[in-house]
C-alpha cells in the first residue's frame, strides 16, 4: 500500500478537536446518523463550493460515541487547483460553517510521506473520574465519569505498571475479525488534581477497539478495594475477556495528542503500521 498522492493533489493535514457527546463516534455511518467525519466533510464540500464531491477524510484515530478529542488529526487529499484557491480563508471558513461542538485549528500541507493514520507513532488518551461523594460537577458531567466508591489511587498505579509494554491485549479488547490485539502500552499511570479529579494518562502505539476504557474498568475495581493491584495483570496474562472487566462509559474519555516521527521518516513508519504484528514465539493465525 502506498501513501503517495495522486497526481494533481494535495494532501493537506488537519489538527482538529470536538465535544463528543451529541455525536455517534467519529466515522460516518449508516441512517443519517451524526458523527464528526460526517460534519466536516459537509462543512468542507460547502466551503470549497464542491458541489457534489465528497473528500473523505482519514483519521489518526477513530472515536466512539460519547469520546472527546483535544488533539485529533486527519488528512485529506484536495484538488491542487481547488487548495490553491480556498487554502488561505479555508480556516475562518471553517469556523464560520461548523457546529460549536467541532472545530478546526490548523490546515497544512502535509511532508511527503504523511498519513494521518499510520504515520502516527503513539495516541494519547486522557480518562477522568471522580469519586467525591458529591458527584461531578454539573459544568464538567459530560467529560468526567463519577465512581461512587472511594478510590486509592496508589493501587491503581501499582496495578497499571504491570500492564505496561507490549502485550497481547485480548482480553481488554473488542475482538475485530482479521485484527491484531498486539500492543505497545507506553504510559499508564494516574493522578488526583486538588479539583478530586483523577486523571488517567494511557499512551500506546494504537488502541484496539474498547482498549482504554476496558483498561480504566480493571483499575477501577483495584482502586475501590475489589480486586488486588495484580489482577488486572492476570487477566492480561489469561488473554480472554473476565466478565469483572467493565468498559466504562465514553464520556470521561478524551484523546488529547497524536505523536508523530521526523518528517523524513513519516514513510517508514506507515509501512511499518500495516504489518501485523505477532509477540516473540507467537503461531500464526
Amino acid at each position: 500500500m502506498s501513501d503517495e498522492v495522486e497526481p494533481g493533489f494535495v494532501r493537506v493535514r488537519l489538527d482538529l478537536s470536538y465535544d463528543g457527546t451529541d455525536f455517534s463516534g467519529w466515522a460516518k455511518q449508516a441512517g443519517g446518523r451524526r458523527t464528526v467525519q460526517g460534519e466536516i466533510e459537509d462543512a468542507l464540500r460547502t466551503v470549497t463550493r464542491s458541489h457534489g464531491t465528497t473528500y473523505e477524510l482519514t483519521v489518526a484515530g477513530r472515536t466512539d460515541a460519547g469520546v472527546h478529542a483535544r488533539g485529533q488529526v486527519a488528512h485529506v487529499d484536495l484538488p491542487e487547483p481547488l487548495w490553491r484557491e480556498h487554502h488561505e480563508k479555508l480556516l475562518k471558513r471553517l469556523a464560520g460553517r461548523l457546529p460549536r461542538d467541532v472545530r478546526v485549528w490548523a490546515l497544512r500541507e502535509a511532508p511527503s510521506g504523511f498519513n494521518a493514520r499510520f504515520s502516527a507513532i503513539w495516541r494519547r488518551y486522557a480518562y477522568r473520574v471522580t469519586d467525591n461523594p458529591g458527584g461531578v460537577d454539573p459544568l464538567l458531567r459530560n467529560h468526567v465519569l463519577w465512581h461512587d466508591w472511594p478510590l486509592d489511587v496508589d493501587a491503581m498505579n501499582e496495578a497499571a505498571a504491570r500492564l505496561l509494554g507490549e502485550h497481547d491485549f485480548a482480553a481488554y479488547c473488542k475482538k475485530r475479525e482479521g485484527a491484531t490485539t498486539i500492543r505497545t502500552l507506553q504510559e499508564l499511570s494516574l493522578v488526583k488534581g486538588d479539583d478530586g479529579i483523577i486523571t488517567a494518562t494511557v499512551r500506546a502505539d494504537a488502541f484496539c477497539h474498547n482498549m482504554v476504557r476496558s483498561l480504566i474498568g480493571a483499575l477501577l475495581f483495584v482502586g475501590d478495594g475489589h480486586r488486588g493491584a495484580e489482577w488486572p495483570g492476570k487477566v492480561l496474562a489469561a488473554g480472554v475477556r473476565d466478565s469483572a472487566v467493565h468498559v466504562v462509559r465514553p464520556h470521561g474519555l478524551t484523546l488529547e495528542e497524536v505523536g508523530y516521527p521526523a518528517d523524513e521518516l513519516l514513510a517508514a513508519r506507515s509501512r511499518e503500521a500495516r504489518n501485523k504484528r505477532t509477540l516473540p514465539g507467537a503461531g500464526c493465525c
